[in-house]
């Protein structure tokens, strides 16, 4: 007991800090309206989150030995819970990403600090149980939080996806001050820290989110500021690779990557996160634009994806001690993938009904695709380097993600516009099919409009507006089928991985 009550309060925390990526997914449509906020805005009210959350959790490692575990995380959960009551009094688009970026920079620390204390307070065959814990609450708290999101928006307002999280938060930082004893602070490595590093890498992660955000809806490198970007983006990443190499105490541990567990640990994870963030962010910004749903109607519509994670989870615990996590791991990616490209399949009128299938798919072994690497990665090092090695291997995770939602921004973009172009372009007077809809849209409108040249041009608005709901659904079918392709390759690197012992031992093999 003594162990799993300070761990399950920052399970909770953790879980508070991964629901919030997603928690708006189904309400964007509610915050943009809200906030006068374009549709291509609506995207960095996650981006903005994503992008301070992979700034700060490499460097957690450092961060836990200068405040302690305890001091890091309560303060993390604080400064969260303050960031919340800020999102939820957001006046403009603008201020609404600013606070989300504060929440997701100050909230950070609580997601690597939860890993690499399931590895302090359980040894030996109880590992298996903790990574499936912890992987559980990586794989599900996202899922949810369309559907927990949408029922707030829908009962409430939107406000309160924020004001939900200040009563916990304050709870959690309250139990962590109480509960958690696992080191003591060293503050004076304050002064001795890789100030410069740590700017070089905000830098990199910076200005490649913007890159990847932006890029589609700026035409890329044409575009002075984004060519700029990539510049600034490349230059400061070989700089801050160059200088962790060989700074004598750098802020992040990439020297771990050496180890070939970890590495190939580090880019599962990153594919996961795609796979994980992308779909969550795909699936309700389908529902609310071409099928029109309200929030709680997109809850309800992805609620299945969540119902199939938490069935997993059981499954997956009772395997973890009895087979090769690394065919566990594999039949999780392939599993993802085979979702992924069902998905693929979508077309302008699919709902909770059609989308069901591919939901429990992509659902069920969403666990079976987190949880081994935790023990496969992490479990692979010894104790000495885990701290900061665990922030590098959960910065891959939610880099993943944000890197996704942003290529899926940018896919769906230019997706659109091409097949936009190719429907109008068959649009002709030789296309009799297209003349006769245009004819009966016409004289259905002329009693409502009273005269011809006003109703053929709302038949003409409503043609448009058929050819880009057609041109917007197969530019998810496209983006899904990319998703798929990463999954396929990431699967072909799974009988790569070393096997793990579950006892002490394990934090030496592999080396």
């Amino acid at each position: 007991m003594r162990a799993i009550l300070p761990f399950a309060v920052m399970c909770v925390g953790m879980f508070l800090a991964l629901l919030d990526i997603q928690i708006v997914a189904s309400s964007l449509q509610a915050i943009g309206g809200g906030l006068s906020a374009a549709q291509d805005q609506i995207g960095w009210v996650q981006t903005a989150y994503l992008i301070a959350e992979i700034v700060v959790i490499p460097l957690s490692g450092w961060l836990t030995r200068v405040f302690s575990t305890r001091y890091l995380f309560a303060g993390s959960a604080l400064g969260f819970t303050a960031a919340s009551l800020l999102c939820g009094m957001a006046w403009n688009i603008d201020s609404m990403i600013v606070f989300r970026a504060l929440q997701g920079f100050l909230g950070a620390s609580m997601i690597p600090t939860v890993f690499t204390s399931s590895f302090h307070y359980f040894q030996g065959p109880r590992r298996v149980y903790a990574a499936a814990v912890v992987g559980t609450i990586a794989s599900v708290a996202p899922v949810l939080g369309p559907v927990i999101g949408g029922a707030i928006t829908d009962a409430v307002n939107w406000h309160w996806l924020f004001f939900v999280n200040l009563l916990p938060g304050l709870a959690v930082a309250g139990l962590v001050l109480w509960l958690v004893d696992i080191d003591q602070p060293e503050v004076g490595l304050l002064r001795e820290a890789d100030y410069p590093g740590i700017a070089l890498l905000a830098v990199t992660l910076g200005s490649a989110e913007y890159v990847l955000e932006e890029g589609a809806r700026w035409n890329w490198l044409s575009d002075p500021t984004i060519r700029q970007l990539t510049w600034l983006g490349g230059v400061a990443g070989v700089s801050f690779v160059v200088r962790s190499l060989t700074a004598r105490a750098p802020v992040v541990d990439l020297r771990a990557l050496s180890n070939r567990n970890f590495l190939i640990g580090c880019i599962l994870s990153f594919t996961t996160g795609i796979g994980i963030f992308s779909t969550i962010y795909l699936t309700p910004l389908f529902l609310a634009y071409v099928r029109g749903f309200s929030a709680w109607q997109i809850g309800l519509a992805v609620f299945s994806t969540g119902v199939a994670s938490v069935i997993g989870v059981p499954v997956y615990v009772a395997l973890g001690r009895r087979v090769d996590l690394r065919w566990l791991m594999g039949f999780g990616m392939a599993m993802f993938g085979l979702a992924m490209w069902q998905f693929s399949y979508i077309t302008h009128d699919w709902g909770a009904r059609q989308l069901l299938v591919p939901q429990l798919i992509r659902g069920f072994p969403q666990v079976f695709a987190v949880a081994p690497s935790v023990t496969l990665g992490l479990g692979s090092l010894p104790p000495a380097r885990l701290k900061y090695a665990s922030g590098l291997f959960n910065m891959m995770r939610n880099l993943g993600g944000a890197v996704g939602i942003a290529l899926s921004g940018a896919l769906l973009n230019d997706r659109t516009a091409l097949h936009f172009t190719a429907i109008a372009s068959a649009l002709t007077p030789a296309n009799a099919p297209m003349l006769r809809l245009m004819a009966g849209m016409t004289a259905r409108f002329v009693p409502l409009l009273g005269s011809v040249p006003a109703a053929r041009a709302a038949a003409l608005e409503q043609l448009r507006a058929l050819v880009w709901r057609e041109a917007a659904t197969a530019a998810y079918a496209d983006t899904f089928r990319f998703l798929s392709v990463a999954f396929v390759l990431a699967v072909l690197l799974v009988p790569l991985l070393r096997p793990v012992a579950a006892g002490p031992a394990a934090g030496q093999s592999g080396h």
